[in-house]
């Protein structure tokens, strides 16, 4: 016997070894800081050494990590960002007069000596949005000139225009035609000149003249010329050579080695989801770990320098800045001199209220200073001090790490990277603060200092979750599966923020992250639930609060839920210009039974029962046969008589008598169940395609993904024969491409998240490794280096559109299956 004990507990040390290896090698982007949509900071590179550390939406907030090991620096983390010199301010520095026209002009338009009195002046950028730009422009086509004066006597290194444009654009200087730009770039994007055009400007008196043409969407038009700098010569600057990095839930470690020591550097960001107050608290922890890799001893020190573009919307914004001591850690903040909370909205926007912190706990005797950006590495390197910097835009906060003498022993240091919003989120007119301090009476100083005395303990609990995490999540799927579910956690987390609501409740409110910037998304919100299903329910409340609030107190007067709340950070009402009347009623009821099978009762969705009641209604009258409407998958355009929306409207009215069931209301549950089981036969005969089940009813030439299957399932609704899924199945497998399975017949490209919900569908391992196996194919081979996007080509794994969204939470659905098998 004692034997045969010996042999399992070998086994199943062995089968832990292997599942705890579920950590990610390689991803797309690699998660450094994240904890909400503004402070969440990303490696674009394989490479943590090879690039300028980024906000998610691309945009530079640069990380900088140096080593001294003796009298020789390398560089492990991040790269010099670029600077530029203002040679004609762009809308983004400052806002400037010009004169424009919507009518098309005769020609030699763009020539200096043209006579542009007939025109109009306004003050550019230019938009279509009244709220975003200075000068409203809603035709098809406007032309702009600008005339400036340039002196010659500051040479210049390299002229780049900057340039943002939506639609298609072309660019005169001095009636040369010095750029042709197609489409939209979405930004204010530098685009360099050649010597020869930029000898072109003139000593004196300059025309810049634009064409820009709006066809559909949105409308932008702005410019400006600037000088990039050269880069400061860091001479003796070498590179640490980078020999792992490994992604878990919590913690992204990197290993170095760095001439004659080894240094690992980690990357803390402690989202437990059992701990609301921790998991809130913006503070995290980046340990560096160093030891001789020459059996000798070295003198050590590490350096940690952070950008104040962390605590601002763009470069051009002023910041101030500065050092103290709170007793118990040393501080560097910084944050705009201009603080205007909660004045800005829109996708593609950082923050540019509260301030940035770097903390390091007294007893570790760091030097701490602030700089200008271009000379904050070679303070360093050459051990100068530095000039006293407050203020201006060229701000950048510095930590020296003293190590001492460093034998083959690790020596283990930290410090704390923290941001303070002071206020997170407006909801219903209302100003919120962040989860941490919801009651206004806690410091981020206190954090900060709270933070450092639990290092420890909190460092233990990442560990132990992270292992526990990817052992469940191999167990369910596979390696693979554990790795993408690696790569997603923080993802999915930092795409929200916690907030409490006037009435006490919870609100975790997600952003649409380049795909609209709504605020509370009920189609995100669906998604995104299954990680928070498995490890806290309340959480998954907490995204529904809101919707219903939204309808029950009579701000949305319709029969059916709301697309969302508004957009980020304003959550006043729906913005989306667009209702999905099934998709989100038919969410609604399918989310709240979720949240009762995870919570083991319906008390949730009793208090919401009228509500859930009028939805379901709506359902029984539109949601068999969808008018053409939008769903989910609003991307591809609108869709009449949707298979796959079909079966949410018909698995959400069984969710409505699953619901009815368990509050002891047996007359709704039969009620509700029979139209249920009446839908699905007339389903299956609408749906029919012979060897697979359509897209739109009674095209048999169509198909797609029927992701809202999986509820089905997971519900124990019993609605669906699970003929209907086998024979889903086994023709997707005729449909693969290498990466991954198409969203439906319409298009080769992919939503990652609604794969992992489709092969979910088998009980079988092979399948569902089959059809999941090409979305890890596609998160380490991607050569789109962003955030996860979970919209891709499965012909070539490009990115179509959105990134760093919670929908990756969806990833998780699996486990959640194999969670509740267990029930």
């Amino acid at each position: 016997m004692k034997s045969k004990f010996k042999i399992a507990c070998l086994f199943a040390g062995v089968l832990i070894s292997q599942y705890s290896r579920g950590q990610a090698t390689k991803a797309p982007a690699y998660p450094l800081i994240t904890h909400n949509t503004y402070f969440s900071i990303w490696s674009e590179t394989d490479d943590l050494n090879q690039s300028v550390t980024k906000h998610w939406t691309g945009k530079s907030q640069s990380l900088l990590g140096l080593i001294k090991v003796d009298d020789e620096t390398y560089r492990f983390m991040g790269k010099q960002s670029v600077s530029y010199r203002t040679i004609l301010a762009d809308g983004n520095t400052k806002p400037y007069i010009c004169q424009y026209t919507e009518t098309k002009p005769v020609k030699g338009w763009e020539s200096p000596g043209f006579d542009d009195k007939g025109w109009k002046t306004g003050t550019a950028p230019f938009s279509d949005d009244a709220t975003q730009g200075k000068a409203t422009w809603k035709s098809r086509d406007i032309w702009v000139r600008r005339t400036f004066t340039y002196n010659k006597a500051n040479p210049l290194n390299k002229l780049v225009l900057k340039l943002h444009h939506d639609d298609a654009a072309e660019v005169y200087l001095n009636g040369e035609k010095i750029n042709v730009s197609t489409g939209a770039n979405g930004d204010l994007l530098p685009v360099e000149i050649s010597s020869d055009v930029a000898g072109k400007l003139k000593n004196g008196e300059n025309v810049l003249a634009m064409h820009c043409e709006n066809t559909g969407g949105g409308a932008w038009l702005d410019a400006g010329f600037a000088d990039e700098l050269k880069p400061v010569d860091n001479k003796g600057l070498k590179m640490a050579k980078q020999t792992g990095v490994m992604v878990n839930a919590t913690q992204t470690i990197y290993n170095f080695t760095a001439g004659k020591t080894d240094l690992m550097v980690t990357f803390t960001s402690p989202l437990l989801m059992d701990n609301l107050n921790l998991m809130s608290r913006p503070v995290t922890y980046v340990t560096y770990s160093v030891k001789a890799n020459d059996g000798k001893k070295h003198d050590v020190a590490v350096y940690f320098g952070a950008s104040a573009d962390i605590a601002r919307n763009n470069p051009s914004q002023a910041v101030t800045a500065k050092k103290y001591n709170t007793g118990a850690v040393n501080v560097l903040k910084a944050g705009t001199k201009e603080q205007p909370i909660l004045q800005k909205k829109g996708d593609d926007v950082r923050i540019d209220w509260g301030y940035m912190y770097v903390a390091t706990p007294v007893a570790e005797n760091a030097l701490q200073y602030i700089s200008n950006d271009s000379e904050a590495a070679g303070l360093f390197i050459n051990n100068k001090k530095a000039s006293s910097v407050t203020a201006g835009t060229s701000v950048f906060l510095n930590t020296v790490v003293p190590f001492g003498k460093v034998g083959s022993t690790p020596v283990e240091k930290f410090i704390e990277v923290g941001y303070n919003d002071i206020y997170s989120v407006q909801y219903f007119g209302k100003n919120l603060r962040p989860w941490w301090n919801k009651d206004g009476n806690k410091t981020i100083e206190g954090e900060l200092k709270q933070a450092a005395k639990e290092y420890k303990s909190i460092i233990a609990k990442c560990k132990a979750f992270d292992a526990a995490m990817n052992v469940k999540a191999s167990a369910a799927g596979g390696l693979a599966y554990a790795k993408l579910c690696a790569i997603a956690y923080r993802q999915a987390i930092a795409a929200h923020i916690l907030a409490q609501s006037p009435k006490g409740e919870i609100l975790w409110l997600s952003k649409e992250n380049f795909s609209g910037g709504f605020i509370n998304t009920v189609d995100v919100t669906y998604p995104s639930v299954p990680l928070f299903l498995i490890y806290n329910p309340k959480l998954a409340e907490g995204m529904l609060n809101g919707i219903f609030e939204f309808s029950e107190t009579g701000k949305f007067k319709h029969p059916f839920a709301a697309h969302d709340l508004g957009t980020y950070p304003f959550a006043n009402g729906q913005t989306y210009g667009e209702g999905m009347p099934v998709e989100e009623s038919g969410n609604m009821l399918l989310l709240t039974a979720a949240i009762a099978k995870a919570e083991g009762n319906a008390a949730y969705a009793k208090k919401h029962w009228a509500t859930l009641t009028t939805w379901v209604d709506y359902l029984v009258k539109e949601g068999l046969d969808p008018a053409n409407q939008l769903c989910t998958d609003d991307f591809a355009g609108h869709l009449a008589r949707n298979a796959n929306l079909s079966v949410k409207a018909i698995n959400g009215i069984a969710a409505y008598a699953m619901l009815a069931n368990m509050l002891g209301d047996r007359s709704a549950y039969l009620k509700y169940r029979a139209i249920g089981k009446d839908y699905v036969a007339r389903w299956m005969q609408m749906a029919n395609a012979g060897d697979h089940y359509s897209l739109v009813f009674e095209k048999p030439d169509t198909w797609s993904q029927k992701y809202n299957l999986i509820w089905d399932k997971l519900l124990d609704l019993d609605m669906f024969p699970r003929q209907v899924y086998q024979t889903e199945i086994k023709y997707y497998l005729t449909k693969q491409k290498e990466y991954g399975l198409p969203l439906d017949s319409r298009k080769t490209y992919t939503k990652s998240d609604w794969i992992i919900w489709t092969a979910s569908l088998t009980d079988n391992g092979e399948e569902f490794k089959a059809l999941t196996d090409p979305i890890y194919k596609y998160a380490i081979e991607t050569p789109s280096c962003v955030p996860i996007s979970d919209w891709h080509e499965t012909t070539d794994g490009k990115q179509v559109g959105f990134q760093a969204r919670s929908v990756v939470g969806g990833y998780f659905m699996k486990v959640l299956e194999q969670q509740w098998k267990k029930k």
